[in-house]
């Protein structure tokens, strides 16, 4: 077994590395952060260890991880497999029973589990929920010609809080539920968002597959490292922000301004970006606050 800090060549840079997360890590002490984890990191098996990793580091330097968790490629893969086509309306997927029946096969069954499985190969230390358990995501459906996608109607989060009150870190799949019972697939951009609002969170992380909010999304040199929900919203409705952006940025604005610290979008196929993100002084994407910039 190689010794601690082995492969590194200058143990003066570790201690600088070290020295410079310091503050951040005091200042996340305590606090909660939700990370939204999907997309590439999550398929890629480097990438979701290292995911892992940076979970697990969070947690033991004293900060408090929410994992909020997609899936729609995934669930796209198996619907192929079996012969169901996909069919997307303004870019979400019409959800019929047979789907859904298989959004939950993959959200619940595979990714969660596989997610919990990763974090806890470093100890006991993660559960996986879904928004249906303990009513902790209540569904209202958004659209009857979508079938069963879900608006987040309410979020109570006293099992995701008795868990952080037991140092353990709860992994959540965004199936929520109605007051009948039924079961609804709600956006995970917009899950997270929910989450973070309702537990007061320090911290909303969105993982993404760009490395943060471009003014250009052609162009990584108009890369925006800090703005304000205000400035933020002035871009969206100019229509410099569009497509698969919206989701993203309207549940970090709504998170925002219902007391949400600050909001950050990483690209999650930079190998440990979010510590990268939290424990640096530059900073690697774009992080949304309620002040002006």
């Amino acid at each position: 077994m190689s010794a601690p800090g082995a492969g590194v060549s200058d143990p003066a840079q570790i201690a600088g590395v070290l020295v410079e997360a310091l503050p951040y890590i005091t200042c996340l002490a305590g606090q909660i952060v939700v990370v939204k984890y999907g997309g590439n990191a999550m398929v890629d098996e480097a990438l979701a260890r290292q995911f892992a990793d940076d979970v697990v580091l969070l947690q033991r330097v004293g900060a408090k991880p929410v994992v909020v968790h997609g899936g729609g490629p995934q669930i796209g893969d198996l619907l192929a497999r079996l012969g169901k086509e996909s069919v997307f309306k303004d870019g979400l997927r019409v959800t019929d029973a047979e789907t859904l029946e298989v959004a939950r096969m993959v959200l619940e069954g595979k990714i969660n589990s596989e997610i919990v499985a990763g974090i806890n190969v470093h100890g006991p230390l993660a559960v996986g929920l879904s928004g249906g358990d303990a009513s902790l995501i209540q569904a209202s459906a958004r659209n009857p010609g979508l079938g069963f996608v879900g608006d987040v109607a309410a979020v109570n989060p006293t099992i995701v809080e008795r868990l952080l009150a037991e140092d353990l870190i709860p992994v959540i799949s965004t199936i929520g539920t109605d007051l009948a019972g039924q079961a609804y697939n709600i956006n995970a951009d917009t899950g997270a968002g929910a989450v973070a609002e309702a537990l007061g969170a320090h911290k909303v992380i969105y993982l993404t597959d760009v490395e943060g909010l471009r003014l250009e999304a052609d162009d990584p040199d108009t890369l925006v490292s800090r703005i304000s929900t205000v400035d933020l919203q002035r871009l969206v409705d100019d229509g410099v922000i569009s497509g698969g952006m919206i989701p993203k940025i309207a549940a970090c604005i709504h998170a925002v301004e219902h007391g949400v610290g600050s909001a950050h979008v990483l690209d999650g196929r930079v190998p440990h970006v979010v510590l990268l993100e939290l424990f640096t002084d530059a900073g690697v994407g774009t992080m949304i606050t309620g002040s002006a910039t």
